[in-house]
């Protein structure tokens, strides 16, 4: 496999863009030097790069692509909503539309809803009605749980806060997910400062029995607004997400990714009470809640109609986990065959897996982990996790077993006699870190 377009385009990409991309977990530090640099076009779940080679893809988007790349229903609804203008001086029609769609597609219809644009935002924006609705200054967020926003209050508790105030770092605390006595001792070290808690429903560990419920009773005792960024699970859990599946509500809830199937689309839902503060039905004083000039763009939001109506349809939830179950079977059985299931395995959610790289000691391994994708590549396989699609078929998934199983022959020789003699450059570094 030749990537000597991706190659050229390399160096002149860095030149024009900061890290050469515009998201920092599709940069070059991400991937192995064997690896293609930029795609040009996409189907279901293959790609094709610049160099013209051709690769069943599992990242989808960074985990917003739920349907399939060019997903037919999808592209022609904001098509045909295209034709129409995307942006008029007054509210479209669609806006009302899309909102009132989405509350029946979650079942809340005593919720509010405000489009945006990206998950950051959305999320962002709860964590501003729940500081004004409350009259306090910290946040506390789950510190297991990996990203909640691009905005300043969480990216100062990351490993890369340059550029972020002390202050303003001071301002976000943390607890452990599934540990309810943390998230006691927090309130009790912070009385009557704590504006909200905002978590991911779940992650690779689900939640323990009663810590839903336990953070519910607790936030309605101490005052406390609770947020569910479903940025992720949205769509993928459960058409309904994962709170439903738990049966524990928020008080406000981010939903985006899956909503738009690559479609720039999030969505803020939640309490009315919470939600006019950002109105114009509020006596309180007012919060500047989502206002943004392409937040409800109108083929965007047909998008995401279109993507509603095909979970109605079709069965996407069943065949996320039904695809899911038969990869992460197919990789545990490679990984036992080839005598390395101790250091090399699957977690997660059927519809959204990751894999984990262990070196010799037995330790979490970035060289590994580029080990393992550079050879997934050269399989024709790119895999920077193992997120689901209703586009992944028996076949893809076949396929993408044996590729796993051709990777992980090499992973057993390099456990045994190095990695370094086997990996083609330098490994994959950790997206939050401070120096390059």
């Amino acid at each position: 496999m030749q990537f000597e377009e991706s190659n050229r385009l390399r160096p002149m990409a860095h030149a024009v863009i900061p890290g050469g991309a515009h998201t920092y977990a599709k940069g070059d530090d991400q991937f192995p030097e064997e690896a293609p640099g930029f795609i040009v076009r996409g189907e279901g779940c293959h790609v094709w790069d610049v160099d013209g080679n051709e690769f069943v893809e599992y990242g989808m988007g960074l985990r917003a692509v739920s349907l399939g790349h060019g997903y037919a229903p999808v592209v022609a609804a904001a098509a045909a909503e295209m034709r129409n203008g995307l942006n008029f001086t007054r509210p479209a029609a669609l806006e009302l539309t899309a909102a009132e769609k989405l509350r029946r597609t979650l079942g809340q219809d005593d919720r509010m809803v405000k489009f945006a644009k990206n998950g950051s935002d959305v999320t962002s924006a709860a964590v501003k009605l729940a500081r004004a609705a409350t009259g306090r200054d910290l946040v506390a967020i789950c510190g297991d749980h990996p990203f909640f926003s691009t905005d300043d209050w969480f990216i100062g508790t990351t490993g890369m806060p340059g550029g972020i105030p002390q202050a303003v770092r001071e301002l976000t605390v943390k607890y452990r997910y599934n540990d309810l006595a943390s998230v006691e001792a927090l309130i009790a070290a912070h009385p009557g400062r704590i504006a909200c808690l905002v978590q991911e429903v779940e992650t690779t560990e689900p939640p323990a029995p009663g810590f839903l419920a336990g953070l519910r009773a607790l936030c309605d005792a101490h005052g406390i607004v609770l947020i569910f960024d479903e940025i992720i699970t949205g769509f993928r859990w459960h058409v309904r997400g994962a709170s439903h599946v738990y049966g524990v509500r928020a008080d406000l809830t981010s939903y985006g990714k899956a909503l738009g199937n690559g479609f720039a689309v999030a969505a803020l839902v939640g309490k009315p009470e919470l939600m006019e503060l950002g109105g114009l039905r509020t006596d309180r004083e007012r919060v500047f809640l989502l206002s943004t000039t392409y937040g409800a763009d109108t083929h965007t939001l047909a998008a995401a109609m279109a993507v509603l109506e095909a979970y109605e349809r079709e069965p996407v939830i069943e065949h996320l986990h039904r695809q899911g179950r038969r990869l992460a079977e197919g990789v545990r059985q490679a990984a036992q065959a080839h005598g390395i299931a101790e250091f090399f395995g699957v977690a997660g959610r059927d519809s959204n897996l990751i894999y984990v790289t262990k070196d010799a000691e037995g330790e979490r391994s970035q060289a590994f982990r580029t080990l393992f994708l550079q050879e997934l590549i050269r399989r024709g396989v790119i895999a920077p996790s193992f997120v689901m699609s209703y586009s992944h078929t028996d076949a893809d998934v076949d396929r993408t077993v044996e590729a796993v199983d051709g990777a992980l022959a090499v992973y057993a020789k390099a456990l045994s006699d190095g990695v370094e003699g086997h990996l083609v450059g330098r490994p994959v570094k950790p997206v939050f870190r401070p120096y390059v």
